[in-house]
């Protein structure tokens, strides 16, 4: 009966069925924890293999779009260049991965640091690159900042002009370096390993090195944009600290001949009254007057109509071209004669035209709105046997280092002095207010739509701005044109009128000045307007004959020398024959052979651009260039057309044998660059 109700009792067999269901469950407990260990470990070698993967996600970034914004001239890159490209690879790899590495740790303070730097670097250095190469079709490199070391001032306005399309720039970088750093601490997560706590201590070492190690080809920028923005800016800190890093060229104090005394030749009595302006592109105003149908009345210059009214009768000159797109070596050519590849100690020890002007006797003057600490142009001109003149801080002690004063300023001082000027006088108005950022008047701005914004979608309205600078201008010019030739001097006085270079919209890509020697840079208006009598039949004749000629800055010199009745004086026959331009009051000895370069001995280039031009035809080419362009700008002013390097004739061995070649195939020559820099005053 017992064992009857033994058989009849569950509790034994629920027993026995829990044992062997706790037994199974252990089982399944430690299969699932085998499992989830092998999960683990599978994870773990995942993240081993593929973190050290995503930590090379950042160089692969940084070619791919490198890749997109210059891909063209990275095929042309061959064995050195080739070579520096893949060292900078090894450079940004390393740095980019090791702060990557060190901010994806799970814990530690060193790890927000990491990030910081990570993101703060990646933003600005290839933020900052994208935002340059759309201004100027190139990247900022060391020669570009070394500018910086004298114009500090203008960086934040640079920012305040654009920082829109500044942030534009630097923010996608900003997010993806963000999110970088969120993905490496799900995906890299460093253990404690020797290896990880060395990597982290590597990192901050690697961040230093890339500021200090000279490792980009900055000349031909065969680098990665970021190694190429860390040696630019590596470069720039140092010399800020006074640790120069390269030649850094600018004018510098000169130091000319004692000139005799010479008697200027008989001929017509003549003052000259020398205006020069400050980046104005020859379509920005009108050296001729507006062409119009016969018994019509003369349409209004639309960007500078008012000087166009104040010299009716001008002597135009339609092809005048600097020799250069940079301001110290335009002033070095236009003052001097000489070309812009002569040596530093050349340009330094020539005479001026105001040296010539003091040897014969003139009384001479030089105001300008222009700032004396850019560029060190007050060691430049601080010496001048001048008995007038004024830099922008007498005029305005606020003055901005890039703008200068107002140009009204300039224009109002000039007509307090210039009647006090003894006959017969060389002086030499210099206005700057359309230097970038461009002094615009919002009330009287008749180009619209304008805006100060930089974005390659606002080109044409930026292009704007700048126009309704030069308009604001024209004003200032207009009025001391009208007083001179109201006063009693005015129908003595010659005025020879020109800018300093041009300005470029992106014709060819770069934005600005100093990056190129193509038209938009280098062809700028030119005039000579010349009272009554003034003038010989023959010298007004051989003006009239270069009226679309092709004429120089080199040109300037002599005809500035020829108008104080001294071309011809044997005692400068010497200094005469320094000078490779012609004075345009004579007939033309045909086309010379001339170098355009902003690569000289006075001031160094940020971006390598140099070639040559006779007559009509110019070679030129740029940093990435690899060959030389030869362009026909009469026929083509827009130069869209490449015929060759054959086409320009024995210029190419003529620029072969000044520059060594193009400007990407060889290094800044010698004669082009000078070691010995001598004073500044940064």
């Amino acid at each position: 009966m017992l064992r009857s109700k033994a058989l009849n009792d569950p509790r034994p067999v629920e027993a026995d069925a829990a044992s062997r269901s706790s037994r199974g469950f252990a089982r399944d407990l430690g299969a699932d924890r085998a499992a989830a260990r092998a999960r683990l470990r599978a994870v773990a070698r995942a993240r081993r293999r593929y973190g050290r993967l995503f930590l090379a996600l950042p160089l692969l970034l940084i070619v791919v779009a490198d890749v997109l914004l210059r891909g063209d001239r990275l095929l042309d890159l061959g064995g050195k260049h080739i070579a520096s490209y893949l060292g900078a690879m090894v450079e940004s790899a390393a740095l980019w991965g090791l702060l990557l590495f060190a901010a994806s740790s799970r814990r530690g303070a060193s790890r927000w640091l990491a990030a910081l730097l990570f993101v703060a670097l990646a933003t600005l250095s290839l933020g900052g690159q994208l935002y340059f190469h759309r201004q100027y079709a190139t990247y900022l490199n060391l020669d570009a900042t070394l500018f910086g070391t004298s114009l500090s001032a203008s960086l934040f306005g640079q920012l305040r002009a654009d920082g829109e399309n500044f942030f534009r720039s630097v923010l996608p970088p900003l997010l993806l370096a963000i999110a970088l750093v969120w993905l490496g601490r799900r995906i890299v997560r460093p253990g404690r390993t020797a290896w990880a706590r060395a990597a982290r201590l590597a990192a901050p070492a690697v961040v230093v090195a890339a500021f200090v190690l000279p490792c980009s080809y900055r000349t031909v920028q065969a680098s990665t944009p970021d190694v190429i923005y860390f040696h630019a800016i590596g470069g720039l800190l140092k010399e800020l600290a006074g640790v120069q890093t390269t030649a850094q060229v600018r004018p510098g104090l000169r130091t000319p001949p004692s000139l005799p005394p010479v008697t200027p030749r008989p001929g017509p009595r003549r003052n000259v009254l020398f205006i020069l302006t400050e980046s104005v592109r020859a379509d920005a105003t009108c050296s001729a007057r507006m062409p119009v149908a016969a018994g019509e009345a003369p349409a209004a210059c639309p960007g500078t109509p008012r000087i166009d009214a104040a010299v009716p009768d001008r002597l135009p000159l339609t092809q005048m071209r600097s020799n250069a797109s940079t301001t110290a070596i335009g002033l070095a050519v236009l003052w001097s004669g000489l070309q812009p590849v002569a040596t530093r100690e050349a340009l330094h020890t020539a005479p001026l035209v105001f040296d010539y002007a003091h040897a014969a006797g003139f009384d001479s003057a030089y105001w300008t709105s222009h700032h004396m600490m850019f560029a060190n142009s007050r060691l430049y001109v601080q010496d001048l046997p001048v008995s007038h003149q004024c830099g922008a801080t007498e005029l305005d002690p606020l003055a901005d280092i890039d703008l200068g004063a107002d140009d009204r300023l300039l224009s109002a001082h000039v007509r307090s002095e210039v009647l006090s000027l003894r006959e017969p006088f060389l002086a030499v108005a210099h206005f700057g207010n359309t230097h970038v950022p461009y002094l615009v008047d919002p009330e009287d701005a008749p180009f619209q739509p304008a805006l100060e914004s930089k974005a390659p979608d606002d080109n044409e309205a930026y292009r704007n701005f700048y126009r309704n600078a030069v308009y604001r201008q024209d004003a200032a010019i207009a009025e001391l044109i009208r007083f001179v030739r109201s006063s009693p001097v005015g129908e003595r006085t010659v005025i020879v009128f020109t800018s300093d270079h041009g300005e470029a919209f992106r014709e060819h890509g770069q934005l600005g000045h100093t990056g190129s020697i193509l038209d938009e840079e280098i062809r700028v208006p030119g005039w000579v307007d010349a009272p009554p009598g003034t003038l010989t039949a023959a010298e007004e004749g051989a003006l009239r004959a270069a009226r679309d000629e092709p004429v120089f800055h080199t040109d300037v010199a002599p005809t500035l020398l020829d108008l104080m009745g001294l071309w011809e004086e044997p005692a400068l026959a010497g200094y005469r024959a320094a000078m490779v331009g012609h004075s345009l009051l004579r007939p033309s000895p045909g086309p010379a052979a001339l170098a355009l370069t902003n690569c000289t001995g006075i001031w160094g280039c940020a971006f390598k651009n140099w070639g040559m031009m006779r007559g009509n035809m110019k070679l030129e080419s740029r940093a990435w260039d690899t060959a030389w362009h030869c362009y026909d700008v009469l026929a083509d002013p827009r130069e869209q057309r490449d015929l060759g390097p054959a086409a320009c004739g024995d210029l190419p061995r003529l620029a072969d044998a000044l520059y060594g070649g193009p400007a990407g195939s060889v290094d800044v020559p010698a004669h082009l660059r000078d070691l010995a820099v001598g004073p500044r005053h940064d």
